[in-house]
């Protein structure tokens, strides 16, 4: 425990990523904890985070002096990376190992979130933790080499890994999908990649209640910490998932269901990557809705 928070004063909470959409909503959810100190790589407000260079890092951990971490920043762009390797290795596995030693030097927890992409797809059931990462394409590797590098840095970490994830801001298939129901009539949509959709919401509200249960001091790190699946409940196809949104809208556009030989894209997905949230629930007593439910809620939340 801090000198701060031994004194009585509210928990600093340095939130990197502040601007994503699991980061948008973590603002919102930890501001319950404690003070948020909201850093982004882009800064619309608060503090502005340049995760190629470590020193801008070692800066913000030092000038904020936290009471924990929540790492919510990613380079996300699949695509992309397969070109980008230097720059998603960077920000998704170097800038971790790094985070962990500033946590670990500091003695503060840090929370962290990865992919169901360590994953290649082929194992035919739902992953565990047990199994063997094996990433099709260079985002799941540079996301699985931050899992290491964090993991060994000797910080107290949660790395949560997540799939699919959606909500009412930034880029992802949800909003998208409503817009293009808006512009097309016709949709094309693959239909043999399973996964399990995850609300931002979510995964921001689990992962306040977790924190506070480790900032009281009821979970011990040396015990509970590691690695962790937490995904919306379920499974379904890419089609799947938009057949619920276009029903949920109205549109009147049509959908029309492709195998993943059909979609070309640069980077190879995982074919079945649904994740196992026993071990996670078993250990917080916590479980994540089933995806319907969640995409419910959030379309309710759109409407406003």
């Amino acid at each position: 425990m801090s000198q701060r928070m031994a004194a009585g004063a509210r928990p600093r909470l340095l939130l990197i990523g502040s601007n994503g959409q699991v980061g948008w909503e973590l603002r919102r959810t930890l501001a319950c904890l404690g003070d948020v100190v909201a850093a982004s790589l882009e800064g619309e407000c608060g503090p502005v985070i340049d995760l190629m260079n470590a020193d801008s890092l070692a800066r913000l951990v030092k000038d904020t002096e936290p009471d924990a971490i929540i790492n919510a920043a990613a380079y996300t762009a699949v695509d992309k990376a397969e070109k980008d390797l230097e720059t998603a290795r960077r920000i998704n596995a170097d800038a971790l190992g790094e985070l962990g030693a500033l946590a670990a030097q500091s003695g503060v927890p840090v929370i962290h979130y990865s992919t169901d992409f360590v994953f290649s797809g082929t194992l035919g059931r739902a992953y565990t933790e047990n199994d063997t990462p094996d990433p099709l394409n260079v985002y799941g590797e540079t996301k699985l080499g931050g899992e290491r590098a964090l993991l060994e840095s000797g910080a107290k970490a949660l790395i949560f890994r997540t799939s699919w994830v959606y909500g009412a801001r930034g880029a992802n298939f949800l909003l998208t999908m409503r817009r293009l129901f808006q512009e097309r009539e016709e949709l094309r949509v693959v239909d043999d990649q399973i996964g399990s959709p995850t609300w931002s919401r979510m995964l921001a509200e689990v992962t306040a209640q977790v924190l506070y249960r480790v900032m009281r001091g009821d979970l011990d790190l040396d015990q509970v910490g590691g690695l962790y699946h937490l995904t919306g409940s379920g499974e379904v196809s890419w089609y799947g998932f938009a057949r619920a949104i276009l029903e949920a809208s109205g549109s009147p556009a049509k959908l029309i269901p492709i195998p993943s030989s059909e979609y070309q894209a640069p980077a190879k997905r995982p074919m079945f990557s649904v994740l196992n949230n026993r071990r996670f629930q078993e250990t917080f007593g916590l479980s994540m809705p089933d995806w319907r439910v969640s995409l419910a809620d959030c379309l309710e939340e759109l409407k406003c």
